[in-house]
């Protein structure tokens, strides 16, 4: 079983002290979004539990609490972009604060397991292809030695974050200027040894040597946890997705980096109350258990495949 820390909201940044006591408990509830009142209850036992993916964009509270997670596999999926504060309004300083961590973490993990994700992209009269291309550049140069590779994406607008990002004056993208900056990324990227794929995109970008992501990754777990495993694709997730069956213990309108084109969060009002209801102790990421909820626990098993092995044996 695969945990995803979450694409719903970012638990390193905000959550990490509620995680711990998680682990240290052996299980999480987790509420399904679309049926406030059905709660799974996931086991987080490290007997069941054969990796967990941290989706964050600055997980600096988690920094001297990794030994925590010294009994399970793991890796981070950090996003690290170019865009102001006038986009990402949550965010300290990426020279000051985020860099360095990133850094830090990559030290003190190992660059195999920290992925810099460069997403989403998009256009607008400030953020132009010269723009993009000049700051990835910036951040290859400071990363290079501290992860293998870059996800990248371009930006798709959801009806729930189109009021928000309308202030962003973001214009269409054409497939000429996604292969254009595309190839201009693979160039730079190459340069400091890192090599780009990107997350579900429907252009075909594999002539520039650039493949789909596999975000939720077994290629990755397998290498850091020297086993095989047995498991499918995530069926849940959108066409094009490459990752492997996963069980998301986040929930949506949580997260407070205040990413204008973040399509997990669509109410202030809602993340302000979720706050609110944040207990670090609660087995629940935000608010408690009533008389209505039905609690199922999830069928939780391995899907490691018996014998250790030497990777690329």
């Amino acid at each position: 079983m695969i945990i995803s820390a979450s694409r719903r909201t970012d638990i390193p940044s905000y959550f990490s002290e509620w995680f711990f006591h998680r682990l240290e408990e052996g299980y999480v509830l987790v509420r399904n979004p679309m049926n406030a009142h059905q709660i799974s209850k996931v086991s987080l036992q490290p007997e069941v539990v054969d990796g967990i993916v941290f989706w964050t964009k600055n997980p600096a509270p988690m920094l001297k609490r990794l030994d925590g997670l010294e009994k399970y596999n793991y890796y981070f999926q950090f996003t690290l972009t170019a865009y102001g504060p006038e986009v990402e309004k949550g965010i300290p300083s990426k020279n000051k604060a985020v860099i360095p961590v990133f850094q830090q973490l990559s030290k003190t993990i190992g660059k195999e397991r920290v992925v810099w994700r460069y997403d989403p992209i998009f256009f607008s009269e400030v953020y132009t292809l010269e723009y993009h291309c000049r700051y990835f550049e910036v951040l290859a140069s400071k990363l290079a030695q501290y992860t293998e590779k870059c996800t990248v994406s371009f930006l798709d607008i959801y009806r729930n974050m189109a009021r928000n990002v309308k202030p962003l004056g973001i214009r269409p993208l054409a497939a000429e200027e996604q292969v254009e900056l595309m190839g201009r990324f693979v160039g730079i990227a190459e340069k400091y040894n890192i090599y780009i794929d990107t997350c579900t995109e429907a252009h075909d970008f594999s002539k520039l040597g650039v493949v789909p992501a596999h975000c939720i990754d077994k290629s990755r777990f397998e290498r850091i946890g020297g086993y095989r495993l047995n498991i499918g694709k995530d069926k849940n997730q959108r066409n094009g997705c490459g990752c492997i069956e996963s069980i998301d213990i986040g929930a949506y309108n949580t997260c407070r980096n205040g990413c204008l084109y973040c399509y997990a969060n669509h109410s202030d009002r809602s993340i302000d109350n979720n706050f609110r209801r944040h207990n670090t102790k609660s087995p629940l990421l935000t608010g408690e258990i009533n008389e209505k909820d039905m609690i199922k626990e999830k069928n939780a098993k391995s899907n490691v495949d018996g014998q250790m092995f030497l990777f690329g044996s």
